[in-house]
């Protein structure tokens, strides 16, 4: 099975928003790793994205104060899943959710009640990753 997920660490979180109870945390650029079934080669991509919280309450005093922001890993779940240093792509899940981003100079912190993964334009190559 071919499969794609965005790596945290090294990804820049341009901004976090929130619209009501809408928290939004943009990538840009979020660096993608791609993999196909039955090789050893991986390749990275960068694409600018959005993770979108649904029912979410954003815990503002962790914060960080400017943006943007490397990220330097994290977890981020929905339901009984949580995938660290990742988000799977695509990502589309109604039931509980939460983030916690870990940035150089704090942690972004959510809980919601969904959670989606909006993608921008297409995917830019980067590079091979050959194993050693």
């Amino acid at each position: 099975m071919d499969s794609t997920h965005i790596e945290l660490p090294g990804s820049q979180i341009a901004a976090v928003t929130v619209d009501g109870d809408t928290v939004r945390i943009a990538f840009e650029p979020a660096y993608l790793i791609k993999s196909m079934t039955g090789s050893v080669e991986r390749t990275r991509w960068w694409q600018n994205g959005t993770l979108v919280f649904e029912q979410a309450e954003l815990d503002a005093a962790a914060l960080p104060a400017v943006f943007p922001l490397s990220c330097t890993g994290g977890d981020v779940g929905e339901n009984v899943y949580t995938y660290r240093d990742m988000i799977p792509v695509p990502l589309d899940s109604r039931g509980r959710a939460h983030c916690v981003l870990k940035t150089g100079t704090g942690e972004i912190r959510v809980e919601a009640a969904g959670v989606r993964l909006e993608m921008q334009d297409v995917p830019k190559y980067i590079e091979h990753l050959r194993p050693a």
